[in-house]
């Protein structure tokens, strides 16, 4: 695994009711941007999705997040 791929376990996590919540908006739409690439999402053993609260952050505040080349 490389550096960047790997999460601290300190870094914080939204739900997709949170990420909605602070952009007014409903949690399907997150979901979407998710599916279309605009936010990165985790998923949990559940199988639910979680998003980084600093990119979310970024995001909120109009900051592109950084490019990953793979």
């Amino acid at each position: 695994m490389t550096a960047s791929r790997h999460r601290p376990e300190s870094e914080p996590l939204l739900t997709p009711s949170e990420v909605a919540t602070l952009f007014r908006v409903d949690p399907k739409t997150v979901t979407r941007w998710a599916k279309a690439g605009k936010l990165t999402s985790i998923r949990t053993l559940g199988g639910h999705r979680r998003y980084r609260e600093t990119e979310v952050r970024r995001l909120l505040s109009g900051i592109p997040a950084p490019r990953t080349d793979d």
